[in-house]
């Protein structure tokens, strides 16, 4: 006897928004500005897409799974404002123009996405609002201990846990709670964006090492901006945060390890 079709798997990590009225508080409280390019990562069923439209953005709505693909096409296929991509959004290509972000990322794909958007200050996303795993966002908007990633997309962002969502917001429920995490471009940047690439090297060689600070950079700038900014030059990485990394950065950024120090070997799995 033939057996009964099976249906795709759901993407792993994905779970839908159940609210068309919470979905378009979400889009409010993102304050679109109408005609704004916002991307709708991992669109599923489209209730943020159409929320997002209905407030006058022009969407850029990505999704993996072809089958949502398809009734997102049918869904929005005559509509002017809004654009169905088929892509993965972990290496999806990312506009030139500056662009916000409202989604509801793939629980299993958020840290990998966030990266992407956050990780180059050359991306010109302007705010981000994203739906992710309660976890990810209290660890990368903590006060303390920091993370080389809360330092690093610190730098150009301001990150903070805008409010739960809590599971019966989703279908089908996860396991798990679930936070908005809102990114907010720095009008000021706390490191210029084209040192980049050096501040990350410091970060790193403190958080991977994880010696003591006036072990593994500068003793006499370490001590000095101890005293300056509050914090102990016997401190690990994780006990600054993002202003402080980024004032350190500037004190020492003549001598900021390079490439040597970026690979220097790990006593430890840092924490990120």
């Amino acid at each position: 006897m033939a057996g009964r079709a099976v249906p795709p798997a759901r993407p792993r990590g994905r779970h839908s928004l159940r609210s068309r009225a919470f979905a378009e508080e979400l889009v409010r409280d993102a304050r679109v500005v109408p005609g704004t390019l916002v991307l709708d990562l991992g669109a599923g069923g489209g209730i943020l897409t159409g929320a997002l439209a209905e407030a006058g953005a022009r969407v850029r709505a990505e999704e993996l799974d072809r089958a949502a693909v398809l009734r997102l096409r049918a869904r929005f296929g005559g509509d002017p404002r809004v654009d169905v991509v088929e892509v993965d959004a972990t290496v999806m290509p990312l506009p030139d123009e500056p662009f916000a972000v409202v989604a509801n990322l793939p629980f299993a794909a958020g840290t990998a996405i966030l990266r992407r958007l956050l990780g180059d200050p050359r991306v010109p996303l302007t705010q981000l609002d994203a739906i992710v795993e309660w976890g990810l966002a209290v660890k990368r908007t903590a006060v303390w201990p920091s993370t080389l990633l809360g330092c690093t997309w610190g730098a150009w962002h301001e990150l903070r846990l805008v409010r739960r969502v809590p599971r019966a917001c989703f279908a089908p429920p996860p396991s798990v709670e679930a936070a908005v995490l809102r990114a907010t471009r720095r009008r000021e940047p706390l490191v210029p964006p084209a040192e980049a690439r050096d501040y990350v090297a410091l970060l790193r060689h403190g958080f991977e090492t994880q010696a003591p600070l006036d072990r593994g950079l500068p003793r006499g700038v370490v001590h000095r901006l101890g005293h300056e900014l509050g914090f102990d030059p016997r401190a690990c990485a994780r006990d600054l945060d993002v202003h402080q990394w980024a004032r350190l950065y500037a004190a020492i950024r003549p001598a900021t390890p390079r490439r040597r120090a970026a690979g220097a070997p790990r006593r430890r799995a840092s924490r990120r």
